[in-house]
């Protein structure tokens, strides 16, 4: 059954104690959720697991895709516990890092990291509670890191660490990951979120991992460090999506860069046929609030505009107060700015760089036809454009013209399913196209869903002259 959302945009929810409830569920994915992410920085294996389940039995019940991943947490520093529930620190104050396990107070703080004095050295910057205290070191003693406090702020255990421009002497993939990788795998998971990416070979590793244990599986490669910015070609090179998460990247690099950081990552990945997820406070007053700001409703239509794939949603449907309505919000704005989007004239940047490539003649065949599918789309106003995939990459290479048709990505396999469905306008649909007759038979059934009238068109794009060019044909069927 093919249940259209609304909206292209994907919508991604982090599901937590506020949404693992069947009824919220159920209500979230009924408003616009389209990916669930577990976050696997929290939780125990049987709260992981009864979690996926509830995803799972909910979108059964609506008889609707909703792919999950999970978001591995990697070498995440953070403060280690306090001898009260918070310790307010002031400017000026003299405070010493300590990387023993011992609880802390206001003078002297744990953190998880054991290897920070070597990180660090007099003058170095510390960051503290996603960047809202700001601390300098004045020296560095065996294991600790005396420090005065520069900017001050409440701290509460647990909270985050970052060391704008040191080097991390751990690794993105820790023990912790790999046993979080083969629950997840176990449990028939095959989508990852990998943290603190610095390399391609980070993304490698988890792939070898998983393919140790006779799995394949999809990488979503986490961009928060300055290291990733600087090797994003190489990353994109291995990756199967990126994520741009502007919580950590924020303070890994000056807080000014990211607005046009974030337009290039997705520039980038839009070119390389990489679905992109925006991240990190989209709509984060919807917290505590029934309606977000003027600027987070703007942020998530420029994010749109720019070209990101799904916007994703973090505390906002984890432990908020309003898990539906900001769904429901973050649904309405992609609708309206979709709606939008050719007035703005914002998808024309993709279309005449591909187009100075054929002019250069490094234009490949599939490039061709999707640009010229999308192209054809638009001018026969075609609800659909159907395409049998491998793999999936031609559906994502069509989606970076953003169509107004939606694009159903067709396969038998679940798992190549599940992917495509993070590309913006990609609807999967679980069949069987091998034989010669399978469109017009799935143009017959889009007509007696009533999703399709007659007398309009629909565009297939197929490969059908040569299996090994992949996708080298554009056909126009009148319903």
């Amino acid at each position: 059954m093919i249940s259209l959302p609304t909206h292209k945009t994907k919508i991604v929810c982090t599901v937590g104690p506020a949404s693992r409830s069947s009824a919220v569920l159920t209500g979230m994915m009924r408003k616009g959720m389209s990916i669930a992410r577990l976050n696997f920085s929290h939780g125990t294996f049987e709260e992981h697991e009864r979690d996926i389940s509830e995803i799972r039995a909910a979108a059964a019940s609506l008889q609707r895709p909703c792919p999950l991943f999970v978001d591995l947490p990697g070498p995440k520093i953070r403060v280690g516990a306090l001898e009260n529930e918070a310790v307010l620190l002031k400017k000026g104050d003299a405070v010493t890092i300590t990387t023993l396990d011992i609880r802390g107070t206001r003078s002297i703080i744990p953190v998880t990291y054991t290897r920070l004095p070597e990180s660090v050295s007099p003058g170095s910057i510390i960051y503290l509670s996603d960047g809202f205290i700001e601390l300098r070191v004045e020296d560095v003693t065996g294991n600790e890191v005396r420090c005065v406090v520069v900017v001050g702020g409440q701290l509460l255990k647990g909270k985050g660490l970052n060391l704008p421009g040191a080097k991390m002497l751990v690794p993105s993939l820790t023990e912790r990951d790999f046993e979080l990788m083969e629950f997840a795998l176990k449990m028939g998971i095959g989508i990852f979120g990998i943290s603190f990416v610095e390399s391609a070979e980070d993304i490698l590793r988890a792939k070898e991992f998983a393919g140790s244990r006779g799995k394949s599986i999809y990488t979503i490669a986490k961009i928060e460090r300055t290291e990733a910015v600087e090797n994003i070609d190489s990353i994109l090179g291995v990756t199967d999506a990126l994520m741009i998460a502007r919580g950590d990247l924020g303070v890994e690099v000056p807080i000014e860069e990211v607005p046009a950081l974030q337009k290039e990552l997705i520039r980038k990945a839009n070119l390389c046929c990489r679905p992109v997820i925006t991240a990190t406070q989209m709509l984060e007053s919807m917290v505590d609030n029934n309606r977000p700001t003027r600027a987070e409703a703007t942020d998530v239509a420029n994010a749109i505009l720019d070209g990101t794939d799904a916007v994703m949603l973090s505390e906002e449907t984890a432990i908020g107060n309003f898990p539906v309505e900001t769904v429901e919000m973050m649904a309405k704005i992609s609708r309206n700015i979709e709606g939008k989007r050719r007035s703005i004239r914002s998808t024309s940047f993709l279309q005449n760089l591909l187009r100075e490539e054929l002019h250069k003649g490094k234009i490949t065949v599939p490039d061709t036809i999707s640009l010229n599918t999308s192209e054809a789309s638009d001018v026969l106003d075609a609800p659909f454009i159907l395409v049998p995939t491998s793999q999936g990459m031609t559906a994502r290479r069509i989606s970076r013209f953003r169509p107004e048709s939606w694009i159903l990505a067709v396969n038998e396999d679940q798992r190549i399913c599940d992917f495509a469905f993070f590309s913006y306008g990609v609807y999967p649909v679980i069949m069987d196209a091998s034989g010669d007759e399978w469109s017009g038979d799935f143009v017959e059934y889009l007509k007696d869903s009533g999703l399709v009238r007659t007398g309009e068109r629909i565009i297939v794009t197929e490969g059908k002259y040569s299996k090994e060019a992949g996708t080298d044909s554009l056909g126009v069927i009148t319903v």
